[in-house]
């Protein structure tokens, strides 16, 4: 029995990437859990991002990320408050949807 299936997912399982819609193996896919806890599995049903989109989506800078995090006071002030900072921080408008608190 080989690993993926004794964990009850078949290598070659054909899965759907919830980016570009592409039709893939389970081998060329990356789990993805919009809940951001991949770990616990419980109940739940995993999505799937084809490589090519899982590249492009997930590896963005993050270089000076946890010191304009602190410095808008994340998790310390309400959202609309920290986009204000945060947009502000890195020099861009906020997007319309935080500007009437929608």
């Amino acid at each position: 029995m080989n690993v993926g299936n004794r964990w009850g997912r078949g290598s070659e399982s054909e899965v759907v990437c919830i980016a570009c819609g592409a039709e893939v193996p389970r081998s060329g896919a990356r789990e993805y859990d919009r809940n951001g806890d991949r770990w616990d599995r419980d109940g739940k049903r995993l999505e799937y991002l084809c490589k090519p989109c899982h590249r492009e989506c997930c590896q963005q800078p993050r270089e000076g990320l946890e010191a304009t995090l602190v410095e808008a006071a994340a998790g310390c002030v309400e959202d609309e408050v920290f986009f204000e900072r945060y947009y502000d921080i890195v020099g861009r408008e906020l997007p319309t949807r935080y500007e009437d608190g929608g």
